[in-house]
């Protein structure tokens, strides 16, 4: 900050955010002081019991409860010092004039126009474009790392139609700066102008998606030789996986105005070079690449990065992050500021837990206790300087540089061509040492955990109204396909030489050290929940009791277990503004992400570990069927798909009712129940959770049920783990 802005901040005592801990903290320690007797108490009856006669049931119990108890206290450091922060971003002009606001270089990555439709990127970018922010010190690059001709057109289009947004949303001060959602129907603003700009917003997305439908360019579309010339470079041998650099400039402040005369910030398209030859480390490798051709172009001393389809909902979201990044009594370690994912178009209930409000309400509030939350992927303000642990070893990258030069001067534009290429950084630090980390899926989590062992900080900032709106998977296949990939990723960092359960308990901080823990295992919640839905369910049909009597005190351990755990995570859920019916639901698509898709990520690592299975990125797709909307809107789980990775969720839905009901038979029959009531209580929670897969398997004949492959196959796979177990229990 220079002295001229630190005189104003001492002569302006006006904060600019504030922070307190939150009055559960207090609560929560004294809970988990009590919760973890019990947790040692249950412990130990299991190492008695192992010792008094050892069979694998017990041992299985155990080895579920032991992760259970791994899982809840790493989930404790989240609670001990969670936070709330508040900006005021109208005391900014008291610290800073606008014009000596940093540069701002935003970051857009996409990598398939028919899984991501380039006309939600291009919201995504003209709601950016349009921050209340100098446009001389703002940049928007779009990484399109599918290497299509069809993106850059729909960028191109973007480009003209931006002339006429941006002046709209200047003019009559617009918060709603996505175009897309601005012209929704639930928006009720409506200026003299929002016909003609919506008729020319529409006109352009039938254009664009013509384009991406018919997989080619008219002639009648093109409008400029330079655009023509651009759109040349796709030739035959230009393939999504081999293929040249591509790097066009679109729009350069300076140059190119508004229709009101005023100026519009930089637009770049970039496609980095591939080649089967180079491996490109995936999202990593993209934003490496833009961190390298914008350095050449720009050089903003701060970057945003942002997912192709969160789009921006508030304009003024990058003066809250310069209310802590200019702020002279803030941490000089402080790094980057993190936003809440939130999404739009969630059905009444998520039913699949797509919100994730847990985790953004209520668990990463306490990172920001710590040393900070971690980097999920999208809607992070970084200082550049963080993805420089050592100064650059190459002359064009050092930094701070300040760039004079027209970014569409030969010069530039062949410096950001060479820093594109697929071998620059071969011999180099990037991707260990210098930018996005490499070796994971996972980049954002890793690197975030590797920067705060390195001693920088974050900040985690949570407006009322949300900074971004992104989408959430609508059918159950993607969402599980989505917790697979996960779960791969953070195995990756989990076991690696800089897992935070070693590495970050010793170079960030103990606390922070096991929050980072906590997300990186998550996988290894397919064990409990495995267990404890297939091995009491199969005791019980077997007539064995696995657990105490309701008469035994163990009994009451067990219970106060599971309702101080499902309690306390419940009144937080509903402390952040969630509600009874989408807490259950969260808990219910947990352990679906938990049988399923967790269980299929720790099984892929371990043979990838091996060397027999090689996972790559598949992109969630971000294309929306009409009728399946319509069903997830009305609270119908999707199916529709004859996949894998349904049949440990159909298979446990079987065995849980088949339990349950044999239970209940016997109980009718004056049987005692005493001693197998935990069981009996753990298949009829089963079924409850179940009860949408029952209603896909049989109630329903829509296109979204269960294919009746999967239940066929779910049938003889309960039967074959029934005849098991009568020889095994």
């Amino acid at each position: 900050m220079s002295r001229t802005n630190k005189s104003m901040a001492g002569s302006h005592p006006l904060p600019l955010h504030t922070k307190k801990l939150m009055a559960r903290a207090g609560v929560n320690r004294a809970f988990a002081l009590v919760y973890s007797c019990a947790i040692l108490a249950l412990l130990y009856h299991h190492f008695i019991g192992l010792l008094r006669s050892a069979s694998m049931v017990s041992i299985f119990l155990l080895l579920a409860d032991s992760v259970l108890a791994f899982i809840w206290v790493t989930t404790q450091a989240f609670r001990i010092y969670p936070t709330y922060r508040r900006v005021f971003v109208e005391h900014l002009e008291h610290y800073v004039k606008e014009s000596e606001y940093p540069g701002l270089d935003v970051f857009i990555c996409t990598a398939d126009p028919h899984k991501e439709p380039p006309m939600g990127v291009v919201n995504t970018a003209l709601s950016v474009m349009a921050y209340d922010y100098p446009t001389e010190k703002l940049s928007v690059y779009v990484s399109d790392d599918g290497g299509s001709k069809l993106t850059l057109f729909a960028f191109m289009e973007a480009a003209r139609f931006s002339s006429h947004w941006l002046a709209y949303c200047r003019k009559n001060k617009v918060v709603e700066r996505c175009p897309k959602a601005h012209f929704g129907s639930s928006n009720t603003h409506r200026f003299p102008e929002t016909d003609r700009l919506q008729t020319m917003y529409q006109s352009m997305e039938e254009r664009v998606e013509n384009v991406v439908k018919s997989g080619s360019i008219s002639h009648d579309y093109i409008t400029k030789e330079e655009e023509s010339e651009a759109l040349s470079r796709w030739t035959e041998g230009f393939l999504p996986q081999n293929h040249p650099p591509v790097v066009q400039v679109l729009l350069e402040n300076g140059k190119d105005k508004d229709v009101s005369g005023q100026g519009v910030p930089n637009l770049v398209y970039v496609s980095r070079e591939k080649s089967r030859d180079s491996p490109h480390h995936f999202k990593a490798g993209a934003l490496n690449a833009l961190l390298r051709v914008s350095a050449t172009m720009t050089d903003a001393p701060l970057i945003l990065t942002l997912d192709s389809d969160m789009y921006s909902n508030d304009p003024q979201t990058p003066l809250r992050a310069l209310c802590y990044l200019l702020d002279p009594s803030m941490d000089p370690k402080l790094g980057y500021i993190q936003f809440p994912q939130i999404f739009h178009g969630i059905n009444k209930n998520d039913i699949y837990g797509g919100e994730m409000r847990h985790i953004f309400q209520a668990l990463l509030p306490g990172l920001d206790g710590l040393a900070g939350p971690m980097f999920i992927g999208t809607g992070c303000f970084f200082r550049r300087k963080v993805f420089y642990g050592i100064p650059s070893e190459t002359p064009e990258m050092y930094q701070n540089r300040q760039v004079s030069h027209s970014i569409k001067s030969r010069e530039i534009l062949a410096m950001a061509h060479h820093v594109a290429g697929c071998k620059y950084e071969n011999q180099t630090k990037w991707g260990k040492k210098i930018g996005f980390r490499y070796g994971t899926l996972v980049e954002d989590l890793y690197t975030s955990c590797l920067l705060q062992s390195e001693g920088w900080k974050s900040v985690y900032c949570n407006p009322k109204r949300p900074a971004f709106l992104g989408n959430s998977p609508i059918n159950l296949h993607d969402f599980l396909n989505q917790a697979m990939r996960w779960s791969v990723g953070l195995l990756e960092v989990a076991l690696s030489k800089y897992s935070p359960i070693t590495y970050g308990v010793r170079y960030i901080s103990l606390l922070s050290g096991l929050c980072f823990a906590h997300s990186t295992f998550w996988a290894i919640w397919a064990i409990p929940i495995t267990i404890y839905a297939f091995l009491p369910q199969l005791a019980l049909l077997n007539s064995t009791s696995i657990f105490p009597k309701t008469s035994n005190p163990w009994f009451w351990v067990y219970v106060a277990l599971f309702l101080g755990a499902y309690g306390q995570e419940c009144l937080e859920y509903i402390l952040s503004g969630g509600s009874i019916q989408k807490w259950w639901n969260y808990q219910r698509a947990w352990m679906m992400r938990g049988i399923s898709g967790f269980t299929f990520g720790l099984v892929e690592f371990l043979l990838k570990s091996v060397g027999i299975s090689s996972f790559g990125f598949n992109v969630t797709s971000k294309v929306v069927e009409e009728e399946q909307s319509k069903r997830y809107q009305q609270g119908i789980f999707e199916f529709g798909v004859a996949s894998s990775i349904f049949l440990p969720i159909t298979t446990a839905a079987i065995i849980n009712l088949v339990a349950f009901l044999s239970c209940i038979a016997q109980a009718r029959k004056q049987r005692s129940i005493e001693d197998v009531f935990i069981q009996m209580l753990l298949a009829g929670f089963g079924v409850v959770n179940c009860w949408p897969v029952y209603e896909g398997m049989v109630l329903r004949t829509d296109k979204g049920k269960m294919p009746t492959k999967i239940t066929f196959i779910s049938i003889i796979l309960a039967w074959v783990l029934y005849l098991v177990s009568s020889f095994a229990l």
